[in-house]
């Protein structure tokens, strides 16, 4: 007994001893390797998006024949760029994008995530890399087409993105709206406004902007400047970089890129990534 006792200790030792070795002064990033692994969505224009060639400065989907491109494809090559890393682009659904940061099977998201506190208890954010503001998207010839608030929008079906501030936050304030089930995609949201499931969609102003590109006969309905708009906090809007929790170093390495960039160099990038999206987006 006593000699497994001694042996079990030995082991223990070994084992204790070939963890300290494994330590190291430089903590971990993951793009140890100079490859930045980044997901999103691929259909989230004009965030992001899905086409068949490299035109415009499309990137490879990791294991397929297809590119990515947009907003946040143009903000992660400036990132790689400034720390000389290379980019990985995997494609990932909604769903799936906070659990891949959290297990390390990317090294950060970027795909227009709203840094909302239930998220940050999550993951950490980097930024924001983007001011949002909300707004409605309807028909041009539907009766909620003239809406001065969101009042005015009631008795209306309406939908937005799953898992996103727009349906669990903010649809629930208009007071008398039918809200429909959530669609899993962007994409998904405005087929269901182009093809008359809902009245009206609730989403982010980049997305609206895309929209009515997309679909001539969509009309954005926009109540900053009233006194009936939604109310949400800042960091529910404001859209960040995730990274896994502790990683301190790739946090601020990709901080430093964003902290110089005014919310005018924002919204010119994402104005370019509206003028390239592909209008079937």
């Amino acid at each position: 007994m006593k000699k497994l006792t001694a042996i079990l200790l030995s082991i223990m030792m070994i084992v204790s001893f070939a963890a300290c070795g494994n330590d190291s002064d430089e903590p971990f990033t993951g793009v140890e390797d100079g490859v930045l692994t980044v997901a999103m969505e691929c259909a989230y224009a004009p965030y992001n998006w899905t086409q068949s060639d490299d035109s415009n400065g499309a990137v490879p989907i990791k294991d397929s024949n297809d590119y990515a491109n947009g907003y946040d494809v143009m903000m992660a090559k400036k990132i790689c760029e400034a720390n000389g890393w290379e980019l990985e682009i995997v494609r990932l659904d909604w769903d799936s994008l906070v659990p891949a940061v959290q297990t390390g099977q990317v090294d950060a998201v970027i795909a227009g995530q709203s840094m909302t506190p239930e998220r940050e208890e999550q993951v950490d954010f980097a930024g924001p890399y983007l001011y949002a503001t909300i707004v409605c998207v309807t028909k041009a010839d539907s009766q909620y087409a003239n809406a001065a608030g969101i009042n005015d929008l009631s008795g209306g079906r309406c939908t937005s993105q799953l898992g996103t501030i727009w349906y669990d936050n903010c649809l629930p304030q208009i007071e008398g709206a039918q809200i429909q089930t959530a669609k899993d995609t962007a994409p998904a949201m405005l087929m269901a406004l182009e093809t008359g499931d809902v009245d009206f969609i609730c989403t982010d102003m980049p997305t609206a902007q895309a929209a009515v590109i997309a679909y001539p006969t969509m009309t954005i309905l926009d109540f900053a400047d009233s006194d009936n708009d939604f109310e949400v906090d800042a960091s529910e809007i404001n859209i960040g970089i995730s990274v896994m929790k502790g990683n301190t170093v790739l946090h601020d390495a990709i901080d430093e890129v964003l902290a110089p960039m005014t919310a005018d160099d924002f919204n010119d990038m994402m104005a370019d990534a509206i003028e390239i999206q592909p209008v079937g987006e």
